[in-house]
């Protein structure tokens, strides 16, 4: 869809109401304004924040942490036994 505005003389633009409906954006929205090579791009900012490689792993250790005995290398394969053993641990 193309449509027009004017920018005032306080540098504000009208974004078209049948624009903001098909877009979700309401009063007091928050908008990212990118520079680009033909003009300028209004977006809704990126909500997700992006984790390094460490903190992912950090927050995966702590959420998936065995707390029971130690177990030889070869029983780490998973089983339903393992399953349980790690059941039984937690409690």
């Amino acid at each position: 869809m193309t449509a027009q505005t004017r920018l005032s003389a306080k540098g504000q633009v009208v974004i078209p109401k049948d624009v903001r409906d098909r877009l979700g954006w309401g009063q007091g929205s928050s908008l990212e304004v990118i520079e680009t090579a033909g003009g300028v791009l209004l977006r809704r900012p990126h909500e997700r924040k992006t984790l390094t490689v460490a903190e992912a792993t950090k927050q995966l250790r702590k959420q998936f942490q065995y707390k029971g005995p130690p177990l030889p290398i070869e029983r780490l394969s998973w089983s339903a036994e393992v399953d349980e053993e790690f059941e039984r641990s937690r409690k």
